[in-house]
């Protein structure tokens, strides 16, 4: 049996300015009081490893996880964001050019093969969602902290929820109805005990916290 603590890093200046983000945007004074609060709360779990992205933000927010538990981190290839256009990178959210850019990456994102430029599509974000739950599931340890980004981190999701039945129509209904909020706290079970009426789910996933921020007041 196995528990992974998912934290989607702190606010950054992106979140903050409304722009589209690259790997280096750092946190805002505000993100990193709230990795102070998360890692408060984490140090309470029995964690044995902080598994996290490589980029600047969750980098960031894990190392305050790990000065408050003890624990070191460790980079995994497969949980950095969503990858985008690299047109957008630094530009704002709002801009004309900008929001036609996002509806064509939106027109592709399902399609197989199917891009705007160089972005990550359904495909690509499906199998690493798969990968990084299998990455997850084959550590030795028991009670993992991830830290992750909000988009890929709905993308785990529907894939614990969905497996190889996650189709692009529910991805896309699942990133727009599910948000996560900066150091929101989301924990997934894998292989516990089993349910008395309906089993567990076909793949051992189930969710057990959602966008947990209540460290934040």
């Amino acid at each position: 049996m196995k528990t992974i603590y998912f934290v989607r890093h702190g606010e950054t200046e992106g979140n903050k300015g409304h722009f589209f983000q690259g790997p280096d945007t750092p946190l805002t004074d505000k993100g990193r009081a709230q990795a102070a609060f998360i890692a408060e709360r984490v140090s309470k779990l029995p964690i044995e490893v902080i598994l996290s992205s490589e980029m600047e933000r969750a980098k960031d927010t894990a190392e305050h996880i790990s000065r408050s538990t003890g624990k070191l981190v460790e980079f995994s290839k497969f949980l950095f964001e969503r990858r985008i256009p690299s047109v957008q990178v630094g530009s704002r959210h709002n801009s004309e050019e900008m929001r036609h850019v996002s509806r064509e990456v939106i027109a592709n994102f399902g399609k197989p093969g199917g891009r705007y430029s160089d972005e990550e599509n359904f495909d690509d974000l499906k199998e690493r969602a798969r990968d990084a739950l299998n990455e997850l599931a084959e550590r030795p340890e028991n009670h993992i902290v991830a830290v992750t980004h909000g988009f890929f981190l709905r993308v785990i999701l529907a894939y614990a929820l969905f497996d190889e039945k996650l189709t692009p129509e529910i991805c896309v209904a699942f990133l727009k109805g599910g948000r996560v909020a900066n150091t929101g706290l989301t924990i997934l079970r894998y292989k516990h005990e089993d349910h008395e009426y309906f089993g567990n789910s076909e793949n051992g996933w189930e969710f057990w916290v959602w966008n947990d921020h209540a460290h934040l007041g």
